[in-house]
C-alpha cells in the first residue's frame, strides 16, 4: 500500500513546540488549556501579538522550530519503521518552504523516519499538495490541516485526520494517538 503523511502536526508536535519556544521568547507563561481550546493553527494571539507580528516571530524562529528538539508524536517513528519493513511505500508530504526541503528530510532521518529517496515532497501550496496526493494514488493520506483534508474528502482516497484543537470541526476518522493506526486502518479496510 501507499501511505502519505503530513509532517508538522500530523508526524511531530511543532505547533506545541512553538508554544513553548514563544512562552521562553516572549518571557511570558500561558496555560497549555488555553493553547488546547485554539480552534486555528496559528498560536500568536495567545501572546497578543497581531498576525503581522506572529507571522514575523514564527518566521524568524523557523530555524530553531524545525531542526532543533521538536519533539516526534510518541510511536510515529516506529509505525512508519513497521511499513517500511512490511514493504509499504511511505510518502511526505509538507508544505513548509522549499529552502528547507534537504533540511527537513535530514532532521525526519535522524529522527529514525524511514525516508526514501523520490518520497519526499515539499514547498507547495495547498492545491499543489492535492495535486501530489493524487498523482500518488495513495490508498491512505494523513493530515491535520482542514482545508487539505476538505479538499481530499469525497475522493476515493482514505483520509485520517490528525485530531487537533482546530480542526474538531471537519468530519471524518481522526487519530489522536499513534498507537490507533493499525486499528484506523484495518476499519477502513473491513
Amino acid at each position: 500500500m501507499k501511505f502519505g503523511f503530513d509532517i508538522d502536526d500530523t508526524l511531530i508536535d511543532l505547533r506545541g513546540y512553538a508554544f513553548q519556544l514563544y512562552q521562553q521568547k516572549l518571557g511570558r507563561e500561558v496555560g497549555r488549556e488555553l493553547f488546547d481550546q485554539l480552534n486555528r493553527v496559528e498560536i500568536h494571539e495567545l501572546f497578543d501579538l497581531s498576525d503581522e507580528e506572529g507571522s514575523k516571530m514564527w518566521n524568524s524562529s523557523l530555524e530553531e522550530l524545525y531542526y532543533a528538539d521538536c519533539p516526534v508524536y510518541p510511536g510515529a517513528v516506529e509505525i512508519l519503521q513497521q511499513l517500511d519493513r512490511e514493504g509499504h511505500e511511505i510518502f511526505y508530504i509538507t508544505a513548509r518552504g522549499a529552502a528547507h526541503g534537504e533540511g527537513t528530510k535530514n532532521w525526519l532521518k535522524s529522527q529514525g523516519f524511514p525516508v526514501k529517496d523520490g518520497h519526499f515532497y515539499c514547498g507547495m501550496k495547498d492545491q499543489e499538495k492535492f495535486e501530489i496526493i493524487q498523482n500518488l494514488e495513495l490508498d491512505y493520506y494523513f493530515d491535520d490541516k482542514p482545508a487539505v483534508i476538505d479538499t481530499l474528502s469525497g475522493d476515493s482516497l482514505n483520509v485520517i485526520i490528525r485530531d487537533q484543537s482546530y480542526n474538531r470541526h471537519v468530519e471524518g476518522l481522526r487519530l489522536t494517538d499513534w498507537s490507533e493506526f493499525y486499528h484506523l486502518v484495518k476499519s477502513k479496510t473491513s
